[in-house]
């Protein structure tokens, strides 16, 4: 398959858009950023002094870096600067000092001498996820973590099945092989399998655009007939509840990692 070259102009565009109704929509991505932020609590110590988080979007995990950890200084990066008003309260009980590096991960300099780099559902977007690596490994001081949940090649098979729409996603050996090629030594790497279930395939596809997974189709446009083609073959996707109700399945593939800086 030929591989999808990002525009990360129509992914800031379709966040951006999707940014109020993300927290609420994003389910899934809440409960992956919960149990990440326990990996991370059960790997890492407790005590961070420099902390760079790639993609923190609405700050699923970014609250639960403050309440579980001891930051001292949080440096956080989006696309774009309206992410800024999801951060204007915390439940931390010892606020680090936040700074913002607004852009594309992929065009900026990672800050110096971090002590962890952490991201949830993020890694997915990038290009060259080894120039992310590599970045990584001479910002972090030795020994410090990569802490990340990405998206493996299941994710959301249902919709790429039907539209042929979608990410190039990496398998959980190709993310095992491209951390120790770039000098890391893995603590966890585990992968699951999360569905979600909808009544109907319409409200499959108001779900994506809420969470702004639809920033990968920025040219992929939809008919009426091309509509009610989705919605009869999502039926495949379908099944009886115990209560007789008709259920239709979306899958998630989330990939969770604990990295650590060698020497």
């Amino acid at each position: 398959m030929k591989s999808l070259k990002l525009d990360k102009s129509q992914i800031a565009l379709r966040f951006a858009q999707a940014g109020q109704s993300y927290p609420e929509q994003a389910i899934v991505q809440r409960k992956i950023a919960r149990h990440l932020s326990d990996l991370i609590a059960q790997y890492t110590v407790d005590q961070h002094d420099k902390v760079f988080e790639i993609g923190c979007g609405s700050g699923n995990l970014t609250q639960l870096l403050m309440q579980k950890l001891h930051i001292k200084d949080l440096i956080l990066n989006d696309l774009y600067m309206d992410v800024q008003q999801h951060f204007s309260q915390t439940n931390a009980v010892n606020k680090p000092q936040i700074n913002w590096l607004i852009g594309d991960i992929e065009q900026l300099e990672f800050p110096n001498n971090l002590n962890m780099i952490a991201s949830s559902s993020v890694l997915q977007w990038v290009n060259d996820l080894d120039a992310i690596l590599d970045q990584a490994f001479r910002h972090l001081t030795p020994q410090a973590e990569l802490c990340f949940s990405s998206f493996g090649p299941h994710n959301l098979r249902e919709i790429k099945s039907l539209t042929g729409q979608g990410l190039n996603y990496l398998s959980i050996e190709d993310l095992q092989a491209k951390l120790q090629k770039n000098g890391f030594e893995i603590l966890h790497l585990s992968e699951q399998l999360e569905q979600m279930t909808f009544t109907h395939p319409k409200q499959v596809l108001q779900h994506l655009k809420a969470t702004g997974v639809t920033a990968t189709a920025a040219y992929f446009r939809w008919t009426k007939q091309s509509l009610i083609d989705f919605y009869q073959n999502y039926q495949q996707f379908s099944y009886v509840d115990e209560t007789g109700i008709l259920q239709y399945r979306l899958t998630y593939h989330p990939i969770y990692c604990i990295a650590r800086r060698m020497p």
